[in-house]
């Protein structure tokens, strides 16, 4: 009964250690998919200092908001229906035009864990 615990424990501890490994990855991929869009040219290297005041800061800003925000993007250059929860700009709708789903995700989650006026950090 105890080994049987413990490989159960063991089991879950591996899947833990997978999980965390996995998130790692994706903040590295976003991180490196930042540098690769050149997204710093517009909302600052560090993604809180824009170049033009107007623009959004980005870090610590909620990862389920910034992925919706650019499929909505996506979605408003690709001609979609306003019903179908769109935006339109043109830089931005070109710029999401380019990212594949891993890069919006990944991109999203990086910012998310960005230090920033945003953070929610405790």
């Amino acid at each position: 009964m105890k080994k049987a615990v413990l490989l159960v424990a063991m089991g879950l501890m591996a899947g833990v250690a997978t999980q965390v490994t996995a998130a790692e990855d994706l903040v590295t991929a976003g991180g490196q998919a930042w540098k690769n869009l050149n997204c710093a040219s517009c909302h600052g290297e560090d993604a809180k200092t824009p170049l033009n005041p107007e623009y959004p800061i980005l870090a610590g800003q909620h990862a389920d908001y910034l992925r919706q925000a650019l499929m909505a993007y996506q979605r408003g250059q690709a001609g979609a229906p306003a019903t179908a929860n769109i935006r339109k700009n043109a830089v931005m709708g070109a710029m999401a035009t380019t990212m594949s789903q891993a890069d919006i995700d990944s991109v999203s989650v990086w910012l998310s864990r960005q230090p920033g006026p945003l953070s929610n950090r405790k």
